[in-house]
């Protein structure tokens, strides 16, 4: 179905191809696919993007800006950082629909400038944030205090990308029930048992939220 291309082009061409891209996977979908999506030629395509890698890095760059929005919402809200934790991981089901499980591992492996965007956004900001929620969770007494902070928020992050790895879970049905267990297996590890409390709390009023 072609979508109808008004407004600023380029823009139009990064909001259909992205949702082309993470529905159907980055090495899936061609120039064509994306020109027959919009209704028009390649070459006006090429007047904006100079090959696919390079849309698939603007696509990649403008959803990571798009998801610092979201997360910095989900801080303005949650009543705690176990509650921050939780949200965000609702955050990524809320999206898992529209996303191809092999989208990450396919950037990681075909597309390096997309790649490289992703992992300095990863070092930047989600480890940064991490950490910080971390620190704050142990100030408020709900995380233990021993744990050291850069090494669990690295291991927050690889176990979300292990998560989408179908090299290592080949036979997960459900990317995000997969990214469901990982999430609770990490947090109850690091809980004081207040913060088990705040972990009960967070859970029932998510659940509460979704009826």
């Amino acid at each position: 179905m072609n979508v109808p291309v008004t407004g600023n082009i380029k823009e139009k061409i990064l909001s259909e191809s992205e949702k082309l891209l993470w529905k159907y996977g980055v090495r899936t979908i061609t120039m064509d696919d994306i020109a027959r999506r919009l209704g028009i030629s390649k070459k006006t395509i090429y007047q904006h993007f100079t090959d696919k890698e390079d849309i698939v890095y603007h696509v990649v760059s403008h959803h990571l800006t798009n998801e610092i929005c979201e997360v910095d919402k989900i801080l303005e809200i949650a009543e705690n950082p176990v509650e921050e934790m939780i949200l965000v991981s609702d955050m990524m089901r809320q999206h898992a629909d529209a996303v191809n499980p092999s989208l990450l591992v396919d950037i990681q492996r075909y597309y390096p400038k997309a790649w490289a965007a992703f992992l300095e956004h990863k070092e930047n900001r989600i480890i940064k944030d991490i950490m910080a929620s971390l620190q704050r969770g142990v100030e408020q007494g709900l995380y233990r205090a021993d744990i050291d902070l850069e090494t669990m928020a690295r291991l927050r992050v690889e176990l979300i990308q292990l998560g989408f790895d179908d090299r290592v879970f080949p036979h997960a049905k459900d990317i995000m029930a997969l990214q469901d267990q990982l999430l609770h297996h990490f947090v109850r590890g690091i809980l004081t048992d207040a913060g088990f409390v705040a972990y009960n709390q967070s859970i029932d009023k998510l659940k509460k939220s979704t009826i």
